[in-house]
């Protein structure tokens, strides 16, 4: 039974390679993500993971573990506070703050950190939980 405080984790290092297969298969092929040159030239310096591929392993923890199996999504705030870069290791982590009363709805806290434990998203989840057996 799912409840307020529940919480869960994944962590992925980003490689060169998931960044070039995201830009293929999104079409987003901003030269920030790719050129080590354009991105050299950049406030950044070098080149940046896609904000929404970081920002896909908060899916991938609310579909897989918490809730898990059959959650639906039905919103989710993203605040980008610091850039990822390639190399760096993620770690998404859900915790429950809300369920709302009568209905399968709940509420999550999504935060990313990088290896230095810098918050690099936070927002907020909202799902339609699956059925308890």
């Amino acid at each position: 039974m799912i409840k307020v405080g529940d919480s869960a984790s994944i962590t992925k290092s980003f490689s060169d390679e998931d960044v070039r297969k995201f830009a293929e298969i999104s079409g987003d092929k901003n030269p920030v993500h790719l050129d080590d040159e354009y991105a050299a030239q950049t406030q950044f310096k070098k080149r940046l993971v896609h904000g929404m591929l970081t920002a896909g392993l908060i899916s991938a923890v609310l579909g897989t573990d918490l809730p898990g199996e059959g959650s639906i999504y039905l919103s989710q705030s993203i605040n980008f506070q610091a850039p990822v870069f390639i190399g760096d290791t993620i770690t998404a982590t859900v915790t429950v703050i809300k369920i709302r009363e009568g209905k399968p709805i709940i509420t999550l806290e999504t935060i990313c950190k990088n290896q230095d434990d810098l918050v690099v998203i936070k927002g907020e989840a909202v799902l339609l939980k699956p059925e308890e057996k």
